[in-house]
């Protein structure tokens, strides 16, 4: 199936176009995606009410939000349109690491949220997250002990930080940690644009046995405003076949599982 077949595709084509070119035309986007105007009228309406984009007379540009520098923070609705065939297959293929009781920690990142989307087969699992919109998915399945951490509700990623959720979290041990990250270099380590967030995911790296970092390969080469942790802290890294090899290369030196995987 072409990623254009589905509209959630579509739409994120549509978003990393206008992130490209700062401006899109309706009558180029229909002969690019082979679908009428009207779609993709309606594809630009949907994205325009989650404030990913300004309508302008025939076609949309970039919204101030989504033009900021990779330095600030961008609203957890954009994040999860932007390479979201690729973020899908991470989230699977980071399931696969998980075992059949295992007490699993996942934080608030799209990628993450992939993770706890893809739990169908297993009966037992204990699944701690700050993430409401993780926590949501992983009750679906009525049948794993779920919990989710206290603290302040940030309302761009959806997530709960702060001492509070940092205190919840020194309660537990866990098996596994699946960590998205906002940018991510062998050099510079993990960082992300929020303090608090940042802090959280460090108290997260300290209680879970294995950590997993799951981020398209968009987020390579690249330093955020907070630094969470060094690259040599994480265990495995699972990412799309775009990454660098030169990158994976770096990665495997300092002893660290690699997976890559195709969208």
């Amino acid at each position: 199936m072409n990623i254009y077949d589905s509209a959630q595709g579509r739409r994120s084509a549509i978003l990393q176009k206008v992130r490209e070119d700062s401006s899109v035309n309706v009558s180029q986007l229909s002969k690019q995606f082979g679908v009428s105007e009207v779609t993709i009228r309606k594809d630009l309406k949907i994205l325009k009410e989650r404030k990913l984009l300004v309508r302008v007379h025939g076609g949309a540009i970039m919204s101030v939000k989504a033009n900021k520098d990779e330095s600030e923070e961008r609203n957890i609705n954009f994040k999860s349109l932007v390479n979201s065939r690729e973020k899908q297959a991470i989230g699977r293929a980071a399931a696969a690491h998980i075992n059949e009781g295992d007490t699993i920690l996942i934080d608030s990142g799209t990628t993450a949220l992939e993770v706890a989307r893809n739990l169908d087969a297993f009966q037992d699992l204990t699944i701690i997250t700050n993430s409401v919109n993780a926590m949501q998915e992983a009750l679906k399945y009525k049948r794993f002990k779920v919990i989710l951490l206290g603290g302040t509700v940030r309302e761009s990623s959806n997530s709960t930080v702060g001492p509070l959720a940092e205190s919840n979290l020194k309660l537990f041990y866990c098996d596994k940690l699946f960590l998205g990250v906002d940018s991510f270099s062998v050099d510079a380590g993990l960082s992300t644009p929020s303090v608090e967030e940042a802090s959280t995911n460090q108290v997260m790296i300290s209680r879970a046995r294995e950590v997993i970092a799951v981020f398209d390969s968009s987020k390579v080469n690249k330093r955020a405003f907070a630094y969470i942790t060094s690259a040599d802290k994480i265990n495995t890294v699972i990412t799309d076949i775009h990454l660098p090899a030169s990158i994976k290369s770096q990665l495997k030196s300092l002893k660290i599982n690699v997976e890559l995987v195709g969208a």
